[in-house]
């Protein structure tokens, strides 16, 4: 049987001063319970440890081989303990994240940076993937967490509100309602109006489309023929309008700009995670919970 640890680093202080009152008053006990202490761990080991006499202890071979092999021991042993407790508190293992396109141009990658930074034992790796999707895959396993934009419907999961961006519109520069700093939601129906492919994120096509509900005359929609176009071609005859959240302000090709709509409805961005958490799970919630309040994300 192993001799309990907090004997043997007694008997490491023990070594280095050669002294018992010197080695007591160091650890902070008295002088009788050191004593007691070696005189135990000796007969768990079944062999003198110590030379002692009024004026001088000495090291015994066993002793001298001890005080060498000890402290790697007890350095790995303190190493198995940070790692177990890391463990426990979410900030060890694989990270695997599913995000919304749209949150990929500030959100997503602003949690992932935040992660990586704040815990080196998480290894993270962060896909992107079609928004109706990310629910379900958090659901099962298949990821550990997803970031979504507008609350995704799914079972077996929990979603936590992460972020409120203002809904506004994309256009040309050179667009007639470009020289406003906010826009009047009518005055944006007027013109052709772009949403995303209802299939790639109802919830949010039907938010953005709501806004118009009461406009007369209706706007006129239409979806891209490229789902993701980095470029925004179709936005620059300096007609076409695209409704989006203000992050699409942070990631504008050239020759186009955004502008709020004014009384509009917030979008939201969502946490998502597994309704069973794991203390990797808790970890990414406090992380987020830090990193929202610290980026104003979630506006008193």
């Amino acid at each position: 049987m192993a001799p309990d640890t907090v004997s043997l680093r007694y008997f490491l202080v023990l070594a280095q001063e050669l002294n018992f009152t010197r080695a007591a008053a160091r650890i902070g006990i008295a002088q009788p319970a050191l004593s007691a202490r070696m005189r135990r761990l000796e007969a768990e080991l079944g062999t003198a440890l110590l030379v002692r006499n009024t004026r001088s202890v000495v090291l015994t071979t066993a002793g001298a081989a001890l005080a060498e092999s000890a402290p790697p021991a007890l350095a790995a042993l303190d190493r198995a303990w940070d790692t177990a407790r890391s463990a426990a508190a979410g900030e060890l293992g694989t990270l695997r994240i599913g995000y919304s396109l749209s949150a990929g141009a500030e959100t997503a990658p602003a949690l992932v940076d935040r992660l990586i930074r704040g815990n080196s034992g998480l290894e993270v790796g962060a896909v992107p993937m079609a928004t109706p999707e990310i629910s379900p895959a958090v659901a099962d396993g298949r990821i550990d967490a997803g970031i979504t934009r507008g609350e995704q419907p799914g079972r077996g999961v929990r979603r936590f509100l992460l972020r409120r961006a203002r809904i506004g519109v994309q256009l040309a520069q050179h667009h007639p309602l470009a020289e406003h700093p906010e826009i009047e939601i009518a005055d944006a129906a007027a013109y052709p109006l772009r949403l995303p492919d209802r299939a790639a994120n109802p919830v949010i096509h039907d938010q953005l489309s709501a806004l118009f509900r009461d406009t007369r005359p209706h706007p006129r929609f239409h979806t891209p023929a490229v789902s993701f176009d980095m470029s925004q071609r179709d936005l620059r005859d300096g007609v076409t309008l695209a409704p989006a959240g203000e992050a699409a302000a942070t990631a504008q090709p050239a020759g186009l700009t955004w502008r709020p709509l004014r009384g509009a409805p917030s979008l939201t961005f969502h946490l998502v995670l597994p309704r069973e958490q794991s203390p990797l799970h808790r970890r990414i919630r406090a992380v987020a919970k830090t990193l929202a309040h610290e980026l104003h994300w979630l506006p008193d």
